[in-house]
């Protein structure tokens, strides 16, 4: 069974050599992958991502390979110079595939939803068309038409004109009553010549004519209700305060980082994504004969303690003035513990509790 995993096709080819060198490292070394781990101060799982190409070994752990392996650092890091701007060219190709894909499906969602608006604005027109045309064939059939008058012209299109077939009877005049005289415009209507001789015509303006007063003093309460002052103006002050704030975006993380901040509390730094080239050293101090750590990541928002050259049984803490984490020394001879979040790197420290009871901690450098 091979040592090692096929690195993965799509990796670049600087970033694939620099991988393929760091392993003949290592196995012209004859060291384990534990014993690395050991001798360099990086997890083993660590050095399980660097070589197999799922993440870039950060300069602190290429400078610690090449004292364990004896070989040229100046070599060792113009090589892994090379392959760090191959890795953030890829990551910077990942950005910009993922925001394309992004804008690619705005694109399409606002297209749908145009094509779906579509059909409803052509069934509201046409159903506005089909009134209108409703309407003026109502308006066109309610007319008889006679010759030359303006009903024949609304009667409708293309039908010819019916004239109206006049009585030739001979007409009856009427007697008017005692009193009246006929109405001078000819209508047949009678104006009386007492106080009780009122048009017809007049009859029927009088309720009309109070109709429309009624109509205007209600629209004229209606506007005052609509623009008095002295309304609740807490109530209109509460219904225009929003009735939560805002919240806030969350960061974009980089391809691999899992969390971030008060997410990262009580979590495995490796397993989040927060080690290799995300994070430094910011402390450190020797206890016994172990080193001691503080691990932090800018972009985790997050500390954690490493222990490395320890013994089983050693224990490591990472504090930073509220909570803390632990971790135990196994026969990896190292250990980390889980992160804690933190504003900046000098709010953590790191400290140490040995088997034979030594104990120190870490200072900022």
């Amino acid at each position: 069974m091979p040592r090692w995993k096929a690195l993965p096709e799509e990796l670049d080819p600087q970033v694939r050599e620099f991988a393929g060198h760091l392993r003949r490292l290592v196995d012209r070394s004859g060291l384990s992958l534990a014993a690395v781990a050991d001798r360099t101060g990086y997890s083993k799982t660590s050095w399980e991502r660097y070589l197999n190409g799922r993440l870039l070994a950060p300069k602190g752990a290429i400078v610690a390979l090449a004292e364990v392996t004896g070989t040229q650092l100046h070599h060792l890091t113009t090589m892994w110079e090379l392959a760090e701007r191959a890795w953030s060219r890829s990551e910077m190709r990942h950005d910009m595939t993922m925001e394309a894909i992004r804008i690619s499906q705005a694109r399409a969602a606002l297209n749908e939803a145009g094509v779906a608006a579509a059909p409803v604005a052509s069934r509201r027109a046409a159903r506005t068309a089909g009134g209108g045309t409703s309407g003026a064939g109502a308006a066109g059939g309610t007319g008889v038409s006679t010759a030359g008058g303006p009903a024949g012209e609304g009667f409708g299109a293309g039908r010819p004109s019916v004239p109206v077939q006049r009585s030739t009877a001979p007409r009856i005049p009427q007697q008017p009553h005692p009193g009246a005289v006929p109405d001078s415009g000819g209508s047949g209507h009678l104006t009386g010549g007492g106080p009780g001789g009122r048009k017809e015509g007049g009859r029927r303006r009088l309720p009309l004519f109070l109709a429309g007063a009624v109509g205007a003093l209600l629209l004229i309460a209606g506007a005052v209700l609509l623009l008095d002052p002295g309304g609740d103006d807490d109530a209109g002050a509460a219904a225009a305060t929003p009735s939560a704030e805002p919240t806030a975006p969350a960061p974009q993380l980089p391809a691999g980082v899992e969390c971030s901040g008060a997410d990262c509390t009580g979590q495995d730094p490796e397993a989040m994504g927060c080690g290799g080239e995300f994070a430094g050293t910011v402390a450190r101090a020797t206890v016994g004969g172990g080193l001691v750590e503080v691990r932090y990541s800018e972009t985790c928002g997050a500390a954690w303690a490493r222990i490395t050259q320890a013994s089983p049984g050693d224990t490591v803490k990472i504090m930073d003035g509220s909570s803390e984490q632990e971790g135990t020394v196994d026969a990896d001879a190292d250990a980390y513990t889980p992160m804690v979040a933190v504003k900046k790197a000098s709010d953590a420290k790191a400290c140490a509790t040995l088997a034979s009871g030594t104990t120190g901690c870490t200072t900022p450098e």
